[in-house]
């Protein structure tokens, strides 16, 4: 039965980042990328419209990064839990 509980916890914790990760994907690739896209289009970086930025780029920086975060997350929830030494 604590198995079992520990298990659940697990699971919710890794639900949770991922529900976290992906409203940050969601944030930068969609709403920065396509519905704020005008009024970010207003600020310049290195010669690139910010919002065209995310629509082409950015979007895919973020979502690397995004990536890199998740394991990091996933090593550390795994030591918490005893699944990993």
């Amino acid at each position: 039965m604590a198995l079992d509980k520990k298990a659940q916890k697990y699971w919710r914790e890794n639900l949770t980042y991922l529900a976290i990760l992906l409203a940050i994907w969601f944030l930068v690739s969609y709403v920065f990328g396509i519905f704020l896209v005008e009024p970010l289009n207003e600020i310049r970086i290195g010669g690139a419209k910010l919002g065209f930025w995310f629509a082409q780029q950015g979007s895919i920086y973020v979502f690397v990064l995004l990536i890199f975060a998740y394991v990091y997350l996933m090593n550390k929830l795994d030591k918490k839990y005893g699944y990993i030494d």
